[in-house]
């Protein structure tokens, strides 16, 4: 496989992309083809040695990384070969493939693509971490981002926004104080050109900022400082500009404030529990689409090194990502074969093609979709509860529903979305050739969230199974999630029964 690699320390330059071999995962361990890799800025410290981790050489940098399950150990229970998956390795994602302790391994939802999904925890986690647990940010509060054009900056504005903060977005460039406006930065403040704290005294009212959150160090580190309110909370997060700056104690005497180093790494792993919800919900929000990271650059394996030497330079705006291979969203490794070559399904016209039920089999774990966008319309409900006989008023009676329903509207009946999924699933698979693809049962079916008319919906699934059967067919099972747009949770949840003829 290929990788990029630091043989010894020193600048984005000294790294070499080289083809090496790669042993067979260990009982607790698991084998990804890497699809996309984060750019973040400790990959620009662990290849000078200047990271609290420190890897033996050689080594790959990046520590955010999205792909497929190829393999895993013996002892590795909850992924499988095939299985869409994130990790946050700390080292080894600038490559083709990967190994990884399984604990650090898990599903990437649906909903997620894998630029996304590797674009996407480490700085919404960091962020989330800071604003959250250390800050305790509160609605109506002044949140200053420093250095927020850049991945851990925009992710601030965006959670800063969602926990109900006024947000002042300071950059050093109106190119990135406009994709900080993008996500919805109340103010704007371009510290190559202006003064930082008399925009912070005119903006606050002299009052003085309520958290500051500053991944960037160096000599503006004071002046935001010195901007601060009473009993405010700076958060340390980085120094991006590579200066640690020097404080002067008896400021932070005088403002009553409390200064707060915010290592996310640490905290993941001291306080697991903790993290695993800030996760939850940065999950939740990502595929309710109220998060959505500022992706604006993607470098190929080969320019990997580039990448990391625009971190060092200040030259991104927002997220970074390294995408490994030459797949498009319909593509995906499934499996590896004895003799080591990828397993790829198809796709035609956005059809997942699968060659007859001998095929099936390799491609369990396959994502499928999602499709398009649906509006649930009242045509379809009264059409539904014609053929039910199940005229409850709640999807019928559109006068008495605006009286009497949240936000006015109908519901369309559980069942007539669960019925959707045969449609979805049309739009989305072929399997040929073969006699018959019958839908015909659900399984383990949850009716999560109700669904308003005028709603849009689509389906996300997953083939998890399939079985022969003693007369020839296979059975197929697919986890199916029907996803409401806009929405924190989906409208519906299971498992579909198809068979094979």
């Amino acid at each position: 496989m290929r990788a990029l690699l630091c043989r010894q320390f020193g600048s984005p330059d000294t790294l070499t992309l080289e083809n090496i071999p790669l042993p067979e995962p260990g009982e607790n361990e698991v084998l990804i083809a890497v699809r996309a890799c984060g750019v973040n800025f400790p990959d620009t410290l662990i290849i000078r040695n200047a990271y609290q981790f420190k890897p033996p050489l050689p080594f790959s940098p990046g520590g955010e990384v999205a792909g497929m399950v190829i393999a895993t150990g013996k002892q590795v229970t909850h992924l499988s070969p095939g299985d869409r998956v994130l990790t946050l390795c700390g080292w080894g994602g600038m490559a083709e493939e990967l190994i990884v302790d399984a604990a650090k391994v898990f599903p990437i939802p649906p909903a997620l693509d894998f630029i996304t999904a590797a674009g996407s925890l480490f700085t919404y986690g960091t962020s989330f971490h800071a604003l959250k647990n250390k800050a305790a940010l509160q609605p109506g509060e002044t949140l200053l981002v420093l250095g927020a054009g850049g991945g851990v900056g925009m992710a601030a504005i965006e959670l800063g926004k969602i926990m109900g903060a006024r947000v002042i977005a300071a950059a050093s460039s109106e190119e990135k104080l406009l994709a900080c406006q993008s996500k919805g930065a109340d103010y704007l403040i371009n510290y190559s050109q202006e003064d930082l704290k008399t925009r912070l005294q005119e903006i606050t009212g002299g009052k003085g900022v309520d958290v500051i959150y500053d991944p960037v160090g160096g000599n503006l580190a004071e002046t935001a400082l010195r901007s601060i309110a009473w009993k405010g909370r700076y958060l340390v997060v980085g120094f991006a500009s590579g200066e640690i700056p020097q404080t002067k104690w008896n400021l932070i005497l005088l403002k009553g404030c409390s200064v707060m180093g915010v290592f996310w790494g640490s905290f993941a792993e001291k306080e697991r529990a903790a993290n695993e919800q800030n996760l939850l919900q940065i999950m939740q929000w990502l595929i309710a689409g109220k998060l959505t990271p500022y992706i604006p650059q993607i470098y190929p394996l080969e320019n990997a090194a580039d990448a990391i030497q625009d971190m060092m330079d200040r030259k991104l705006i927002g997220k970074a990502v390294v995408k490994v291979g030459n797949w498009t969203a319909e593509t995906a490794v499934v499996k590896k074969s004895d003799d080591n070559v990828h397993k790829i399904i198809p796709a035609e016209n956005g059809k997942k093609i699968i060659q007859g039920k001998a095929d099936v089999k390799n491609h369990i774990g396959s994502m499928l979709g999602p499709g398009e966008w649906l509006t649930v319309t009242q045509e379809m409900i009264h059409q539904f509860a014609a053929v039910t006989g199940d005229d409850q008023w709640i999807h019928t009676d559109t006068e008495k529903a605006s009286q009497m329903l949240p936000g006015g509207k109908t519901i369309a009946h559980g069942y007539l979305i669960m019925s959707l999924v045969s449609r979805f699933l049309y739009d989305l698979i072929t399997i040929r050739p073969v006699n018959a693809f019958v839908n015909y049962g659900i399984n383990k079916a949850r009716f999560i969230s109700p669904v308003p008319v005028g709603s849009r919906i689509r389906l996300q699934a997953t083939l998890s199974g399939a079985e022969d059967q003693p007369d020839g067919s296979v059975k197929l099972f697919l986890n199916c999630l029907i996803e409401i747009e806009g929405a924190e949770k989906p409208a519906f949840a299971g498992e579909l029964i198809s068979l094979l003829r």
